[in-house]
């Protein structure tokens, strides 16, 4: 009998000990098992109706909208941010010239966090991963000339985010727009931040708007778990909201959710629709909610960063188009592709261009929206679909054993399950058990990856605009607002309209994080289990 030859390995294959595999895998990205052959189920009539319905109606597995994008395409909100306000505010105006129809706004470290430019703790880290804002000055910069009452602006921004909304309102009213023109969405996910990413401040107070798994996924969770504690964070906003004295049916319908779209495109696709199904089955059950329009689970979509590889880079947008088909597919309501350099410094224009292309060729010519729903009835979509959301309800589940996110959190023992996925996963690719294509096979010989330069005058050219401002500023109407912002948060009422006027009398971010520090304290994890 015949063998059948092995191609020769190449140098950098035969060093890393390992040649790429001539078979395709028997699990989804996540670990789940898949057979080689997925039969159909046969769902009774009564099962359809339950389980998959029709789009725009409970549960919502096949969409949100019931004529989806045949109705409305998903907006192309891409997302941008760095340095100064002035550079991010050319950049908005390049992707809006090139069909970009929303602003997605990405904040540096200091400004996530509470800090002035030039405070001490901001120092290394200005203008790096974001734009630097600290006063109505920069957001007034940030958005000079862009139609805020006719485009709907994104910001990802949780522990300042009512200092960041703050600004914006008060920026558009300085520009003669009302409030009731603007659109858009802070993140505002403070739970989410204890498991994923660390930029909290305070213990968590704020009810959430725009629900995130993403980062949590980037963190290195599984599908399984970007469902589960997305929306058991979910639970917990609701969960307070109601207590609060709350209508569930006035504010769940001003809840949306932001996912990863990851690389494994199957997978992908049913845990859009698993999420969508669960969150309407727990509106139902668990929230007793009457409008149709509370249990509809409506999101934002970005392409996976942390799937980016600073190795050959330009094939980073075959990843970056098949996850945004996976978000299609899934009835994303918007998107963001990533740059495909984004592993190596801020994107480019024509990086960035060609992502928005993408988006626009899925759009336009794929087809893909020509019909809701077009992957719904296959054997194994539906059958990934069933598997995802009955075990992200078991995670949900576990969840309130513990006695709630909150709680979990507070152990520790949430962000254990998504830091042991991220081990796992590691490992499987140093022993060679997982594939990147550019990292651990197919590699190219001799490749030298750029080190990414930062500004290194941009920090001291902040620290001198935040010197000049406060000193064209009248010190005590600030003081005097800053006071009166304490007692209103020492009261537990409602900030915002005191966050407004001490933003508008021109006090910093960072002397209003200060006073909400003083007020909340700093938050401090435990490493309990």
């Amino acid at each position: 009998m015949a063998t059948r030859k092995k191609r020769p390995r190449s140098r950098s294959e035969r060093e890393q000990g390992r040649s790429p595999p001539l078979t395709a895998s028997g699990k989804t990205g996540s670990d789940l098992p898949l057979d080689v052959v997925v039969t159909p189920s046969h769902r009774s009539p009564a099962d359809f109706a339950e389980t998959l319905g029709f789009p725009g109606e409970p549960p919502f597995t096949r969409g949100a909208r019931a004529t989806m994008y045949r109705g409305r395409l998903w907006t192309m909100r891409q997302y941008a941010g760095f340095g100064t306000a002035k550079e991010t505010n050319r950049r908005f105006r390049y992707l809006l010239e090139h069909g970009n129809e929303g602003l997605s706004v990405a904040f540096d470290l200091p400004t996530q966090m509470g800090y002035d430019s030039d405070a001490p703790l901001a120092r290394g880290e200005v203008g790096r991963v974001g734009v630097a804002i600290s006063t109505i000055q920069d957001m007034g910069l940030l958005f000079d000339g862009l139609p805020l009452d006719r485009v709907s602006t994104s910001m990802t921004i949780n522990a300042t985010a009512p200092i960041l909304l703050a600004l914006y309102i008060a920026v558009a009213e300085g520009r003669g727009i009302r409030r009731e023109a603007l659109r858009g969405t802070v993140q505002n996910d403070i739970l989410k931040e204890y498991i994923a990413r660390s930029t909290y401040i305070y213990p968590p107070r704020w009810n959430a708007i725009s629900v995130s798994g993403y980062h949590i996924r980037e963190a290195g969770a599984t599908a399984v778990q970007e469902i589960g504690f997305t929306l058991a964070n979910g639970i917990a906003y609701l969960d307070e909201a109601v207590a609060r004295g709350l209508d569930v049916d006035a504010i769940a319908p001003q809840i949306s959710f932001f996912f990863n779209a990851h690389i494994d495109l199957l997978e992908e696709v049913a845990k859009f629709r698993a999420a969508r199904r669960l969150w309407g089955t727990i509106m139902r059950d668990r929230f007793h909610a009457k409008q149709a329009e509370s249990m509809a689970l409506r999101f934002h979509a970005q392409t996976s960063g942390a799937t980016l590889t600073a190795q050959q880079p330009e094939i980073n947008a075959v990843r970056v188009a098949i996850q945004a088909l996976a978000a299609v597919l899934g009835g994303a309501q918007s998107l963001h592709t990533n740059s495909m350099d984004e592993a190596l410094s801020l994107p480019s224009e024509k990086a960035v261009r060609l992502a928005l292309r993408t988006q626009q060729i899925l759009a336009h010519e794929s087809g893909v929206a020509n019909t809701v729903d077009p992957a719904g009835g296959s054997a194994v979509i539906e059958s990934l679909t069933d598997r995802l959301e009955a075990e992200a309800a078991t995670l949900i589940r576990e969840v309130d054993r513990r006695g709630g996110m909150r709680k979990g959190i507070e152990s520790g023992w949430v962000q254990l399950q998504v830091a042991d996925s991220a081990y796992r996963y590691q490992v499987e690719l140093e022993r060679g058990e997982r594939t990147v294509v550019g990292v651990n096979a197919f590699l190219e010989e001799g490749e030298r990856i750029p080190i990414p330069k930062t500004n290194p005058k941009l920090a001291a050219e902040r620290a001198r605009t935040l010197r000049q401002f406060r000193g064209g500023r009248d010190p005590k109407a600030a003081k005097r607002h800053l006071g009166r912002l304490e007692d209103v948060a020492r009261r537990e009422e409602n900030i915002m309209p005191a966050l407004v006027e001490a933003v508008k009398t021109k006090a910093t971010l960072g002397e209003i994080s200060d006073v909400l520090r003083t007020v909340f304290g700093t938050y401090r994890p435990r490493q309990e289990v």
